[in-house]
């Protein structure tokens, strides 16, 4: 079971595979020559026939023998270490490329799950296929052609009869394979589904406990889970009745050697030297290829999980885009852009953006609009949109993934960050960034003060940021972009969900950001883009409404109705409403917010 392309693949493996199968012969070649010393002690106390200096000899034979198998299966084990390790280092470092290659987009293709498994449990499957079957396969080859070749001098016979009953190993396993591959592919396949399975749960956790929808998803779990363990139960059955045979034939087939020999021994046809040679060297016809028996059902899982990398390395990669962008000034423009998710749904229906150099724009609408679809197509996210959107006139689709993301910083309502350090986090953005820089990007903020009071920019983010608050995340993904400093930002409802003080903050670092720099702002509160030299309305996938704060209120229509309707529920907060001395106000403020509401869905 040889995969032509996994080798050319990790050619670099050739050459400790070579030096694991020669230091394993060369191991076998010492013990042969232990086992006829051993063999000619004990003959020679037998019949009582003892030369004290050939004694002598054949003992330092064993001694040094002994040292020197010592030596070569210490120098076979460091082989299959390099080769296993090259494996693990080759193949890893191609799905890391292929996922640069897809870009930001590449989930489009493959989902998140299904990569950590092919690089985590898919490669370290194929580093047993490397580190110990390879070699394996060619030296069960090699042992019992060299044991017959040097026990055919000893007895024909019975060298002939143990070479006969080898090759039914490998009948054996050619058997097994066929059945475990489509055992095994069927196996992976319920693997890789349970892991995305687990994966989306763990993170919408939280909403399934809101919903009251964990225990119906723990029960889908549960059904997925006993496919996988009658799966698992399935090819464990296969290894262990493979395992069986191959038991009975490697055992059977020393076994009939050895009779055979006995009775050659009787007939007087061989020495009792050369019947101690062959029984104790009949177990070692079988012993390698009962050993790749071992390595074989796990070979096969690596191979049915190479099936799955190399479908990933040969999933279709966008064009080269070699087109580059810099310097302090970058004009955005989108022309009659149409893009959709599916074909059957248009999200952007013909939108038309202008963005030059050191403007502040904002891009807003009800939630659906396609507000967020155009921060990702702008960030290089999405593709495979219509019509045109280029960068220093230069078009997006063309322009290399690494000079975009250079020039073009991103803060979403759901920037990550990383477990570790403060310090870790920040430069992300900037690896060489002083100790002075990232203080006054923190101070910006105004989270200086909070990480002082502890260990500064060395305090520990606990996984997913736990230990920090909504606001806190979102100031410091701020704090992590301003010290990026590229000449364009897009705030993608990067004020979302989080208390009233971090939202003031972090607008105050906007409006700041926007004296210098291109900002585009996406928000579902118009609030927030008052101050805006152009705002853009959208609804269902096209612009309404575009202009200034004040002309798009003079205009009246969708913005102006959205503005006030956000307006009146700011008057209606809580507090307000718990000053309300009559039951009667109450259902007045409702009955206006709800004519509000009916206002807002007819302007759309």
């Amino acid at each position: 079971m040889i995969k032509k392309r996994l080798i050319e693949l990790l050619s670099d493996s050739k050459k400790y595979i070579v030096h694991q199968v020669l230091w394993q012969w060369l191991s076998l070649i010492v013990q042969i020559a232990v086992v006829f010393s051993f063999a000619r002690i004990l003959e020679g106390m037998y019949f009582q026939i003892i030369d004290p200096r050939l004694m002598l000899l054949l003992s330092g034979v064993i001694i040094a023998g002994i040292g020197l198998r010592y030596f070569f299966d210490k120098k076979a084990v460091y082989a299959s270490y390099h080769a296993s390790a090259d494996v693990k280092y080759i193949l890893r470092e191609r799905i890391y490329n292929k996922l640069l290659k897809l870009g930001a987009s590449y989930n489009k293709s493959v989902n998140t799950a299904s990569i950590v498994q092919m690089a985590v449990e898919g490669v370290e499957q194929l580093e047993i296929y490397f580190g110990k079957y390879l070699a394996q396969l060619f030296y069960s080859l090699l042992a019992p052609l060299t044991l017959f070749v040097v026990l055919s001098f000893v007895n024909l016979r019975a060298a002939l009869v143990l070479l006969f009953c080898v090759p039914l190993i490998p009948l054996s396993i050619v058997f097994v394979q066929k059945i475990a591959k489509r055992l095994l592919n069927k196996y992976w396949g319920i693997y890789t589904g349970l892991g995305d399975s687990f994966l989306e749960n763990l993170q919408g956790l939280t909403t399934l406990k809101i919903y009251r929808a964990d225990e119906a998803s723990a029960e889908r779990m549960d059904e997925e889970s006993e496919k996988f363990r009658k799966a698992t139960m399935r090819v464990l059955t296969m290894q262990l009745n493979s395992t069986s045979v191959m038991d009975i034939i490697a055992y059977g087939g020393a076994g009939i050697g050895m009779i055979t020999v006995i009775v050659q021994l009787a007939d007087g046809r061989v020495s009792l030297a050369g019947a101690i040679i062959i029984i104790l060297l009949a177990s070692e016809f079988f012993i390698p290829l009962r050993l790749l028996g071992s390595f074989f059902h796990i070979a096969m899982n690596g191979m049915a999980a190479s099936d799955k990398i190399f479908a990933f390395l040969d999933l279709p990669e966008p064009a080269e885009r070699k087109n580059k962008i810099s310097g302090e000034h970058i004009d955005i423009s989108m022309k009659d852009v149409r893009f959709g998710y599916t074909k059957e749904r248009e999200i952007l229906k013909g939108i038309s953006i202008d963005c030059n150099s050191g403007s502040f724009i904002s891009i807003v609408g009800v939630s659906g609009s396609g507000k967020s679809t155009i921060a990702k197509l702008l960030m290089g996210k999405n593709d495979g949109y219509e019509g045109s959107i280029t960068v220093n006139g230069e078009e997006l689709n063309a322009i290399d993934e690494s000079s975009l993301m250079k020039n073009i910083t991103g803060v979403s309502y759901n920037s990550y960050l990383f477990k570790g350090s403060v310090a870790y986090n920040l430069r992300m953005a900037k690896p060489d960034a002083t100790e002075e820089e990232m203080k006054l990007v923190l101070d910006r903020v105004n989270l200086l003060g909070f990480l002082e009071a502890q260990e500064g920019i060395e305090t520990l983010i606990h996984e997913n940021s736990s230990n920090l608050s909504g606001g806190q995340r979102q100031r410091l993904s701020l704090a992590r972009a301003l010290l990026h400093d590229s000449p364009v930002y897009i705030f993608d409802e990067a004020t979302s969900n989080i208390d009233a003080e971090s939202e003031e903050i972090i607008m105050q670092t906007v409006h700041e950001l926007a004296k210098s720099k291109t900002v585009i702002l996406i928000s579902h509160r118009l609030a927030n883009v008052v101050r805006s030299d152009r705002i853009y309305m959208l609804s269902g996938g096209e612009i309404v409404q575009s202009g200034t704060h004040s002309e798009l209120i003079a205009a009246g229509g969708a913005y102006k109705t959205l503005f006030e309707y956000q307006k009146a529920l700011e008057e209606f907060s809580p507090k307000k409403k718990a000053s309300f001395s009559t039951a009667g106000q109450n259902e007045e403020g409702s009955e206006k917010a709800s004519i509000l509401r009916e206002t807002v869905k007819e302007a759309q």
